[in-house]
């Protein structure tokens, strides 16, 4: 990366993020190749078509697929920066124990095609000290580099970790917008990184190490997991009291220093409700309010289960809409979805009854396979469905004028429609979430 000179990138894991950031790096004018081992990701891309739903991506990807100047591959290839962006899950353990074995395996390929003067970032929200290990891994495979922090002469590789903030349905934008934290094994990895960095980042990038940039990601995620968890254990102690949720959280939010989130059917996607546990499980004793903050979210789900299970009870026969499957508004991404588990759930219950209304799904989850539900759209459900279940605020429901559903027993989870009767005595009963 001397001069003017474009590096060359090597982007590992084309999903949800590492696609948007192959784009943005494309545009900058740097030669990418994207790498997925799944032959449909890559072949899609390839004809300058996107695989996910993201706001102005599929414009961008067909501009610098047709400029040549990014393309995807299932092989490794050399390159100067490597950046890695694949999952990293949780083992369904019990112990919630962080899985890193796709960074690792990331590594290992880079690790075959590395050459003096290459830049290695990792993307992936990761447990602390992933990096160093991922440095570790890479010194064992090519023991004829010098890497940093295994040498008291200049490394031949740069190693940094640089975690993404970004909003489904934002991304690009905040790729491109927001401040980076970009923590380097040694200063110089850092300055190193920042060097790439500029080359597509207007917002602010600060370096610092390795390990404070990986806990600063946990730690994002983990103030935002606990401030919702706040606002669903609320609610669900409003309707252990027979109040409203919203109303509460609605004259609270007057004070002038107290903004309480909204509570909903759980905490979903792949980071808030997935990031705390890799601060729990490298700090079990201290991290008590963390682990509380992921055990009411998740109980929240529960809760709503439980909640939506009786409603149906309580109206035999009726046909149900479980409205929403996605982990947030305006996305198509299931991931970690309380919506989608909740859903799930009652579609095994109550089979056939339940209809399902997902504008971002063209099909319903393999969970759902042999359970009689069906996916329908927004105008079939409340023209035949006499329960509705909000479990996604999503817009096109938002807009869902009272004359539409006045006859429907909703249950509430997003308060999307307070002007519903709270009276169980009146048609267009709502619950409260």
């Amino acid at each position: 990366m001397q001069g003017d000179t474009k590096p060359t990138v090597c982007v590992i894991g084309l999903g949800y993020i590492g696609l948007p950031t192959a784009a943005i790096i494309a545009r900058a004018n740097c030669r990418v190749t994207g790498i997925d081992v799944s032959d449909h990701v890559v072949d899609t891309i390839n004809r300058g078509e996107i695989h996910i739903e993201e706001v102005d991506l599929d414009g961008l990807v067909r501009g610098v697929v047709q400029r040549g100047l990014l393309r995807a591959s299932t092989q490794i290839v050399p390159a100067d920066v490597f950046v890695i962006a694949v999952p990293t899950p949780f083992a369904k353990d019990g112990q919630h124990t962080p899985d890193v074995s796709y960074v690792m395996a990331a590594a290992t390929e880079v690790a075959g095609v590395l050459k003096k003067g290459d830049c290695v970032i990792l993307e992936s929200t990761s447990p602390v000290g992933t990096t160093e290990a991922m440095r570790d891994l890479i010194a064992g495979l090519r023991p004829d580099l010098k890497l940093p922090g295994k040498t008291t002469d200049t490394p031949d590789v740069a190693i940094s970790y640089c975690p993404e903030r970004v909003l489904p349905g934002r991304i690009l934008e905040e790729l491109t917008h927001n401040d980076r934290s970009i923590g380097g094994i040694t200063p110089r990895c850092a300055r190193k990184a920042l060097a790439f960095y500029k080359l597509f980042v207007r917002g602010t990038c600060v370096t610092t190490d390795a390990r404070s940039a990986e806990m600063t990601k946990l730690v994002e995620n983990s103030f935002r997991d606990v401030n919702i968890a706040f606002a669903n254990e609320l609610s669900m102690i409003a309707d252990t009291m027979g109040l409203d949720v919203w109303e509460v959280i609605r004259l609270a939010n007057r004070h002038p220093r107290v903004n309480i989130l909204q509570p909903g059917p759980g905490v979903g996607g792949h980071c808030i409700a997935v990031d705390p546990w890799f601060i729990v499980h490298g700090a079990p004793e201290q991290s008590r309010i963390i682990r509380a903050a992921r055990e009411i979210n998740d109980a929240k789900m529960h809760h709503v289960l439980a909640r939506a299970t009786a409603l149906i009870e309580a109206n035999p026969g009726v046909p149900v809409a479980c409205m929403g499957l996605a982990f947030k508004a305006n996305i198509d991404d299931f991931r970690e979805s309380p919506a989608r588990y909740v859903a799930a759930s009652l579609a095994r219950e109550f089979g056939e009854r339940v209809n399902v209304v997902e504008p971002y799904a063209t099909a319903l989850p393999k969970e759902f396979d042999g359970t009689g539900a069906e996916l329908v759209d927004l105008d079939t459900a409340l023209e035949t469905c006499g329960v509705l279940i909000v479990l996604v605020d999503h817009d096109v429901f938002r807009v869902v004028p009272l004359e539409e559903r006045a006859s429907a027993v909703v249950y509430d989870t997003r308060g999307i429609w307070p002007d519903s009767s709270m009276e169980p005595s009146k048609p267009g009963l709502r619950l409260a979430s």
